[in-house]
């Protein structure tokens, strides 16, 4: 194996995609935030969960958060907008890469998610399941979405 290979690989999800945990994220979504439509890209052998918003952040008059979970609590929450605003929580191995991440709970900052070793900090999300982690996301962009602002996105204390 090259290192490209390896390098990839240490910022890969672990584990298959776990349905019954993007089920009850749905839910979530479905049940308790007005502005959103939360389905499975496949039903039956889904990969992501697909989150519309009648509404985005900062001006953004729509959103879209894909969410990925893995049978070994590895997940995505990736927030995108037309007005190009990206940004990432994750939890999953990503090598040691990250210079201001201490575990596998970590942030992509907006505006564009980056994944600059100095750049990607610890996320303000550390707790599991599933259904605690889709909440702390969900309140950190409520709080975003009433501020009008980006910067309440990674700054809650856990849990959120």
């Amino acid at each position: 194996m090259g290192g490209t290979k390896r390098a990839t690989e240490s910022h890969s999800l672990r584990g298959p995609t776990d349905r019954p945990a993007l089920i009850a994220i749905r839910d979530v979504f479905n049940t308790e935030e007005p502005l959103a439509t939360a389905q499975l890209d496949d039903f039956l052998d889904p990969n992501t969960l697909e989150v519309s918003f009648d509404d985005g952040l900062c001006g953004a008059e729509t959103a879209r958060l894909d969410v990925q979970w893995t049978t070994r609590d590895d997940y995505k929450f990736h927030y995108t907008d037309p007005e190009r605003v990206d940004l990432r929580w994750g939890n999953h191995p990503h090598g040691g890469d990250y210079a201001r991440v201490n575990g596998f709970e970590h942030y992509h900052p907006p505006p564009d998610a980056s994944s600059d070793p100095n750049a990607v900090e610890d996320s303000c999300i550390t707790q599991l399941p599933e259904l605690l982690v889709t909440r702390a996301v969900l309140m950190l962009w409520r709080v975003a979405y009433h501020a009008d602002s980006l910067s309440p996105l990674n700054a809650g204390t856990n849990p959120p």
